[in-house]
């Protein structure tokens, strides 16, 4: 990857420049059989997607918060990157009441409400789904985001070292999520491009979004990201990580 990158949303553009079309996230949900894989280019165009959202109909500007009241999930993936890409804070299931914005799964909606701000919606239905009907007070994300541009451009640059992220009450700026993900991914098994990490790890902690997305993000790695692991029959696992070319597993509780 490009050693002068910055920004999360700064590795996502080196790995669409290095190679396009190779697998970054495939999403197994065990509790509904779901499989889905996005190629850098494919993960990169719901980005573009999301950020023009939050900038465009939502007008966040950078430094405002967005509440991701979201499991382990692709689409919180999405979220987090669209986040970095804007230049605004993405809070993992931060406080609803302090934020901006708040984007919320099915299970969440009632947390969800204390925002002030704009409220999204996410059904996390397979393929993007929507909502049979929008939950009142939200905006359905998967009605919006399709008609959105697949390209971004901030209107204004992200600063590196402004606040990104924010995950069990500890901040971080992009510059140093970058940093901690490069210095940490030989530990989790992650030596550079080609490198396939499993993780069944929720996203409410560092490991787990490390584990999930920064790492091999950094590597130009790619994840095999597992919600509901626990729900998996016996010798699934193993032959996931067969089938699936795995490389190296992040050890832990199974993700939410």
């Amino acid at each position: 990857m490009n050693a002068t990158d910055r920004t999360p949303a700064d590795l996502l553009g080196s790995a669409l420049a290095a190679d396009p079309g190779r697998p970054l996230v495939t999403f197994y949900d065990d509790a509904t059989g779901e499989r889905v894989e996005l190629s850098v280019a494919t993960f990169a165009n719901w980005v573009a997607k999301t950020a023009n959202l939050l900038q465009d109909e939502l007008s966040v500007e950078p430094g405002d918060r967005v509440a991701l009241l979201l499991p382990a999930h692709w689409q919180t993936a999405v979220w987090l990157l669209a986040c970095a890409s804007v230049g605004v804070v993405a809070d993992v299931s931060g406080d609803a009441r302090a934020a901006d914005v708040v984007v919320s799964g099915p299970d969440r909606l009632e947390e969800a409400r204390a925002c002030s701000g704009a409220r999204i919606a996410m059904a996390l239905r397979p393929l993007g789904g929507r909502f049979p009907q929008a939950p009142e007070g939200f905006t359905d994300y998967a009605v919006e985001v399709p008609g959105q541009g697949d390209r971004f451009v901030p209107y204004a640059p992200v600063d590196p070292e402004g606040p990104a992220l924010i995950v069990a009450g500890r901040e971080f700026s992009g510059a140093e999520v970058v940093e901690r993900a490069r210095a940490e991914a030989t530990a989790l098994g992650l030596t550079g491009p080609g490198s396939r990490i499993l993780s069944g790890l929720a996203y409410d902690t560092w490991e787990g979004l490390n584990a999930g997305l920064y790492g091999p993000l950094a590597t130009g790695g790619s994840v095999v990201l597992c919600r509901h692991l626990e729900q998996a029959g016996d010798g699934v696992l193993d032959k996931r990580v067969e089938s699936e070319r795995v490389t190296t597993i992040a050890r832990g509780t199974a993700g939410r």
